[in-house]
C-alpha cells in the first residue's frame, strides 16, 4: 500500500516542483525577462514567421471558418502587442519592430480578411468609403499599426493607418449610439468596440489629439449609460440600437477592464475592483468565474473556452493584464500560478510555451500580452 501511494503521489510531486520552478521568478521585471523572452521567441516563430493560410489552418478545426479567421487575427494582434511591450520593457524596440511589421503584413493578407468579408459581403479594406462596420478587423489592424508607430516604426503604413482610423471614427460618430456591430444582425459586443476606442486613443497620442473627442465621449457614455445594474460593471452587450443588455460575463468583463486600463486608468481601477468582487474565484484555483449568478460545472463557450467548475480560461487570462495594469502583483502571481498549473510550460531551444498552445495558440499570445502590459496611464513601469 505504501508503494502504491508513493507511485500515485509521484506525478503530483513532480507537477508541484515544476510549477514552483516556473513561477519563482514572477514579480520582478529583471527576473521575468528570460521567461518572457523565450515565450516571445515561440510566438515569433509560430505566428510572426508564419504565413496567412498555414496560420489559419493551425487554428482548432472544431471551430468554424469565421472563428478560425478571428483567432488567427487575434493571435497576430496580441503577439504584436506583446512584442511592443517587450520592446519597451527590455529596450528591444528595433528588434521587435520588424516582427510587428511581419504580423501586420499577415493581417493585411486576403486570407485573414476573408472571415470579415464573408460576414459583411464586402472586403473591409476595399470598402473604407462605405458605411458597414467591419469593426472587428479594422480595429485590430489599427491597434497593431499604432503599436508599430509607438515603438518607432517607419512611415510604411501611415496612409493606411490614417484611412482606417478616419473610417472607424466616422462610422462610430455617425451611428445612433456611438457603437457599431461586429457583424450584421447581431448585438453590439462591447469588448470589440473597445479595441476600436483603444486604437483611436493611440492614434490621438500620435497625432496631436485627433479623435480624442470621440474616445472621451465614448468613455463618458460607458460610465453613465452602459453600466450593469447588478454588478456595476460595464455591460458585455448592447442591442443593435444601443440599449444596454443587463448581465455580464467574466471573460468580457475582464477584457473590458483591461482595455479600459489603456485609456482611462481611474475608471479601469474601479472596474477591476468590481471584477474581483463579483467574479474572483479561489477554489480549487485562483481565477475568474465566467458567470457570477450561477454555477456551471461544464460548458463550452467560444469566447471563454471550456468553462469547468465555473472557471473562465479567457477571463482568468485577461485578468492577468488587469492585475498588471492596476499593480496588483499578488493576484497577478496567483493567476500566473493557475496558468502554469493548467497550461504547463514547455521549454526547448530557447523557446517556451504552455502545452495547451498547441491547440490554442491565441491563448498563448493573449497570455504574453497581458503579462507584459507596460506603462499605465500615469507613465509608471509596473511589476
Amino acid at each position: 500500500m505504501v508503494y502504491v501511494i508513493t507511485i500515485l503521489l509521484i506525478p503530483f510531486v513532480l507537477k508541484y516542483l515544476w510549477t514552483v520552478i516556473n513561477i519563482w521568478h514572477i514579480g520582478k521585471i529583471d527576473k521575468e525577462e528570460k521567461g518572457i523572452t523565450r515565450r516571445a521567441n515561440y510566438l515569433i516563430s509560430s505566428v510572426a514567421e508564419s504565413s496567412p493560410e498555414p496560420l489559419i489552418n493551425i487554428m482548432p478545426n472544431f471551430i468554424d471558418s469565421q472563428f478560425q479567421g478571428e483567432w488567427a487575427l487575434y493571435s497576430c494582434s496580441m503577439t504584436a502587442f506583446a512584442l511592443a511591450n517587450i520592446g519597451i520593457l527590455y529596450n528591444k524596440k528595433d528588434t521587435m519592430m520588424k516582427h510587428i511589421s511581419s504580423l501586420i503584413d499577415i493581417v493585411l493578407s486576403p486570407q485573414i480578411r476573408r472571415y470579415d468579408k464573408v460576414r459583411w459581403g464586402e472586403d473591409p479594406l476595399d470598402s473604407l468609403d462605405g458605411n458597414n462596420s467591419h469593426i472587428s478587423y479594422l480595429s485590430h489592424l489599427a491597434w497593431m499599426i499604432g503599436k508599430y508607430k509607438q515603438i518607432g516604426g517607419d512611415l510604411r503604413y501611415d496612409n493606411l493607418y490614417h484611412s482606417v482610423c478616419a473610417t472607424m471614427n466616422r462610422r462610430i460618430i455617425q451611428s445612433s449610439c456611438l457603437n457599431v456591430p461586429t457583424y450584421p444582425g447581431e448585438n453590439i459586443y462591447i469588448p470589440d468596440m473597445l479595441v476600436a476606442i483603444v486604437a483611436l486613443s493611440d492614434y490621438a497620442q500620435l497625432n496631436n489629439g485627433m479623435y480624442k473627442t470621440t474616445v472621451d465621449k465614448w468613455v463618458y457614455h460607458a460610465k453613465t449609460k452602459w453600466i450593469d445594474k447588478s454588478t456595476g460593471l460595464l455591460v458585455s452587450f448592447l442591442s443593435e440600437v444601443g440599449y444596454p443588455i443587463q448581465g455580464v460575463k467574466g471573460s468580457y468583463s475582464a477584457l473590458n477592464c483591461y482595455y479600459l486600463s489603456l485609456i482611462d486608468y481611474d475608471f479601469a481601477q474601479e472596474q477591476y475592483s468590481l471584477l474581483k468582487s463579483n467574479f474572483k474565484k479561489s477554489f480549487p484555483l485562483k481565477g475568474i468565474k465566467e458567470y457570477c449568478d450561477k454555477t456551471s460545472w461544464y460548458n463550452w463557450d467560444i469566447d471563454a473556452g471550456p468553462v469547468i467548475m465555473n472557471m473562465s480560461p479567457s477571463g482568468t487570462t485577461f485578468t492577468i493584464g488587469c492585475a498588471t495594469s492596476c499593480n496588483d502583483l499578488k493576484f497577478r502571481k496567483q493567476l500566473l500560478t493557475t496558468a502554469e498549473i493548467i497550461g504547463h510550460t514547455i521549454t526547448w531551444n530557447k523557446k517556451s510555451h504552455y502545452l495547451l498552445s498547441r491547440y490554442f495558440l491565441v491563448g498563448e499570445a493573449i497570455a504574453l500580452a497581458m503579462r507584459t502590459t507596460t506603462p499605465d496611464a500615469k507613465g509608471q513601469i509596473l511589476f
